[in-house]
Order: C-alpha cells, then structure tokens, then sequence
C-alpha cells in the first residue's frame, strides 16, 4: 500500500473512500483487539451490551462487586470516546491537520502499553487484569468515537450488531420484487452502503481471527502489530502542522 495513501487516511481532507478505508484498518484492530484481549482477561471490551446487560443481571443477583466493575468498564468507554471528542474539538479549534492522526497514536501507545503490560499480567493477575479492561474498554471507546466523528456517524468499528442490521435491512430491499407499479417509490437496495458492511465486518472478522492466533501463538507481543498498524497512519498529518508552525515561527521570529 503506497505511503502516499497512508498518510491520507488519517488527515482532515475527508473522502468516502478515505473514510471506507479507515474504517476497514479500524475494524480490523478492534476485532483483533477483542479478540485477544478475550484470551488475556477472558471478556471481551469492545461491545458495551453484554456489560451493560451484565451489569443488570449481576445487580439483580446480588453480586454488587461484579455489577461495579461491569459500571467501570462502561464509565472508560464513554471516558475513551468523551477524550476523542476532546481532542478532536481541540484540534479544530487550533486548526490542526493532525487532529485525527494524534488520536490514533495515543490508541497505538495504549495498545504498546497492553502489549508491554501483558507481559506481568500472569504473575500480578489480580491487580492488571481489572486494569487491562478499563485500559481495552477507554482503547475501543476512543476507536470507535473518532471513526464517528470522522465518517460523520456512518461507519463504526467496534461492534457489529448495527452493521448486521443495516445489512440485513439492503439484503430484504435487494431481494424485494418491483413486480408491478404501485403507488409509490419502488424499492431498491443501497448497495454502496451494503458493500460497506459487509467489508467492515470482513475486517472485525479477520482482525478477530488474526488476533486469536496472533495471541495463541507470541502472546502480548502481537499488540506490536496492532499498535505498529496504526502508527504508521500518523507522521504525514502530524509533520504537516509541524512544518506549518515551524514556518510560522520564523516568519514572527518567535
């Protein structure tokens, strides 16, 4: 993949295609993320459904303990995507270029920190384990809010229970039958939108499967991958605002 097209993804200049493409490199770290994160702790971080639901069975059966650490997986989620809104607002603000790139390399130094972690976590288990959720669930919170607000709310890449929806909702337009005019727009199917979901769950599928392996096989170090992955999107924007206010300051003589 050229390195001119790299450096693309993560700028300001936004096309579909761009913001397709992101979103593929996204959902693949996410399913591979949750994955092997399953392995490392035995739950999986990226869906906040079955933590909330679990929070309420635990309630409901007294396991206060439980329900409380289901909450605070929930709370660095939304911390995660409170923290992209954060910067990226920021970012905008300052008119950066690299507003979307510095996102993904604090989520490339957070994966580097699980994978370096990972390496005590066997011999302190008790004390990283409940840590290494809420580092997975903040990870998977700041992923999926910058896709968001990249995409402008199109494309998410942690969970795939609405991409399966919207996917189930273009299959039942593409295989309706116009068979006669009737009142009314006939049916037809969004097959750009449908081409997208069924790719961002490829993606989530194959990360998914590459990061069990990748776990099974070196243990913590596949998160070196993960993180490298998204890292390498990073330099083209962030040298570009580095360049920018290097010029800037010479021209005030600051």
């Amino acid at each position: 993949m050229p390195i001119s097209f790299l450096r693309q993804l993560a700028g300001t200049r936004r096309t579909s295609r761009r913001d397709r493409h992101l979103g593929c490199v996204l959902a693949f770290v996410a399913g591979a993320v949750n994955a092997g994160g399953f392995l490392a702790i035995g739950q999986y971080t990226s869906h906040m459904s079955g933590i909330v639901s679990g929070m309420a069975d635990n309630l409901a059966l007294g396991e206060i303990t439980l329900a409380l650490a289901a909450l605070a997986a929930w709370l660095a989620f939304v911390l995660g995507a409170a923290t992209t809104a954060l910067l990226v607002n920021w970012g905008r603000r300052n008119q950066l270029h690299s507003r979307f790139a510095l996102i993904l390399l604090l989520e490339a130094a957070l994966l580097l920190l699980f994978g370096l972690a990972g390496v005590n976590l066997a011999a302190m288990r008790d004390l990283l384990a409940p840590v290494t959720v809420l580092l997975l669930c903040f990870i998977m919170g700041l992923q999926n809010a910058i896709i968001t607000k990249v995409s402008g709310a199109v494309i998410r890449t942690t969970h795939i229970t609405g991409m399966c929806t919207d996917m189930g909702i273009e299959l039942g337009k593409l295989f309706y039958y116009n068979r006669r005019p009737l009142p009314g727009q006939p049916v037809y199917a969004n097959r750009d939108k449908l081409v997208l979901h069924a790719m961002l769950i490829a993606y989530f599928f194959s990360g998914g499967l590459c990061g069990a392996l990748g776990f099974k096989q070196i243990g913590y170090s596949a998160t070196l991958f993960l993180s490298f992955v998204l890292a390498i999107l990073t330099p083209g924007p962030i040298w570009q605002d580095v360049r920018l206010r290097w010029r800037f300051y010479r021209r005030h003589g600051i």
